[in-house]
Parts: structure tokens; sequence; C-alpha cells
């Protein structure tokens, strides 16, 4: 997976969030969107993601070789975040199996397997609205990175999780996302210490 933002830019009103903004981001590598709260993370994370239009420049993306249009990015792409929309009606086993049917887990791993590496395996039948907001988090991080995708965006990934919940966080970026292109939105540096290069929002302002 290959990104390249181009002159990119990105205004609200005649706000600009960010703007002459170039870069190439690239499978195997992880980088890091830092600056303040309110500064802009989320939004370009969005325009990398291709849900949301850059008001300058332009972004391209590309998987083995091959141009990706931004109506299909979302195909490649695995989200991680605070406002992601989880299915509280469902158990977590059901919302795991939702999300197999139309973006494919890591192969080789089972859902109750999954759930045992994010140690959730003991609410598996138990509806996700009754979960506490660590746990929920937990779930939104297992359908991340357990789905078969060339990209893995992570905004504030670590949001309600306590101690232990930030060495899983580790453990998963560690062990499940290696060889993808992982994009991390954060101004906690715990969240993006395995980050090889970083984006100052404000670098760009």
């Amino acid at each position: 997976m290959q990104i390249q933002l181009s002159n990119a830019g990105k205004k609200f009103n005649r706000d600009w969030i960010f703007r002459n903004l170039e870069y190439q981001l690239t499978s195997g590598q992880a980088y890091a969107i830092t600056g303040p709260n309110g500064s802009g993370k989320s939004t370009l994370l969005q325009c990398i993601a291709g849900s949301m239009t850059l008001s300058t420049g332009a972004c391209h993306w590309q998987y083995q070789q091959e141009p990706i249009e931004a109506d299909h990015v979302y195909r490649h792409i695995a989200l991680a975040a605070p406002y992601l929309e989880i299915i509280e009606e469902m158990t977590a086993a059901e919302f795991l199996q939702f999300h197999q049917s139309f973006k494919p887990l890591l192969p080789g791993l089972s859902i109750p397997e999954i759930l045992r590496i994010v140690d959730m395996e003991h609410a598996a039948q138990k509806q996700i609205r009754y979960y506490s907001s660590g746990m929920k988090q937990r779930i939104k991080l297992a359908q991340a990175v357990f789905s078969d995708t060339a990209m893995l965006l992570l905004d504030e990934p670590c949001t309600n999780l306590d101690k232990k919940g930030y060495q899983l966080y580790q453990e998963l970026i560690s062990r499940y996302a290696g060889d993808r292109l992982v994009i991390v939105s954060s101004n906690d540096p715990e969240e993006y210490l395995f980050c090889s290069e970083r984006i100052d929002i404000l670098d760009y302002k």
C-alpha cells in the first residue's frame, strides 16, 4: 500500500486545518500524526482514508502498484477510533462475525481465538451494551487489528484503556501489524512509540 499526499490542504470555512502537506506513506512503516487536541489530527486521518475530500491538492492511493479510486479506499482500511460506532445489541462474537461478512479477518485465526487474545473470551456471549468503556475499546481494536487489510488507521487507540490495555495494544501492533501501513493519530506518546515517522500537524498550518 502506498499513499502520496501532494500539496494537500483542508479548510473549514476560512480556517485551514492543514495545508501544503507533501508526504508519502508506505506499507511496512508506522506513522504518527501528532498535535494538541482540536488541531486537526482526525481530519487529516479521514482525508488519508478517503472519507473526507481535500480542499486543495491531491491524495493518491496505490495497492500492489495499481491505483485505487477514492470511493474504493475503504476496502483496504481497518479503523479503530473513539467515534466509531459498534452494534451494542450484538455480543462480541456476533459483532466480529458480522464484521467478517464484509471485511475478512486475518487468516488462521478464529473468532474465539481473537477474543482470547484480547482477553474478552469471558464476555463473548454478553451484549456489548453491558460492557465497560475499556471492554468496548478492546472490541474496536480487535475488529481493526484482525481485519485482513493493507492499512490500519488508529485514532487515539488507547482511549478508555488501563495499563493492561496499553500493554495489549502494544502486543497487538507488534504481532499483527508489521507488514502493514499503520497510521496513529494521537497526542499520547505511549500510543505511537513504535512509529518511525511523525507528522506534526502544527507544521502544516
